[in-house]
């Protein structure tokens, strides 16, 4: 009789690492169709430059990478590499895009939601795994 192996578990670093591509991966096709109805095509957050999907970052409306807001999607959106890494994220212009799009004072709600501490669990990963793969399918189904 053979004894199976153990599988080894993924790290939450790894497995966060993937909940990123994933969920960039969705952030920029869901940009692409709001602001083209195309989803290889989308406008910058902040400069409204037209750019193929693989040109465009997934860019945080509050820098760094906050446990807390990491994966908030309306934290995050399609931006131009030059707004995003060149330019330090554009935040006048993201901060007056995050009014437009969700509000007075929204603006506000995601700074103060980044000071928080956040600790993601294996199963909360892996549950964002798949709740941002179903997301990216039925982008793809419109």
């Amino acid at each position: 009789m053979t004894i199976p192996k153990p599988t080894k578990r993924k790290s939450k670093s790894k497995l966060k690492e993937e909940v990123w591509s994933i969920f960039s991966e969705y952030i920029r096709k869901r940009d692409c169709l709001k602001t083209t109805n195309d989803i290889d095509w989308g406008k910058c957050i902040t400069c409204e430059t037209l750019r193929k999907r693989g040109e465009l970052d997934a860019g945080h409306f509050v820098p760094g990478r906050h446990n807390s807001i990491l994966f908030e999607e309306t934290c995050v959106h399609a931006q131009c590499r030059r707004c995003n890494r060149f330019l330090g994220g554009e935040p006048l212009k993201y901060r007056r895009a995050i009014i437009r799009l969700y509000g007075e004072g929204y603006d506000i709600t995601l700074e103060e939601k980044a000071m928080e501490t956040k600790k993601f669990t294996i199963s909360e990963l892996e549950g964002m795994k798949e709740t941002f793969r179903n997301k990216i399918k039925e982008l793809q189904e419109v």
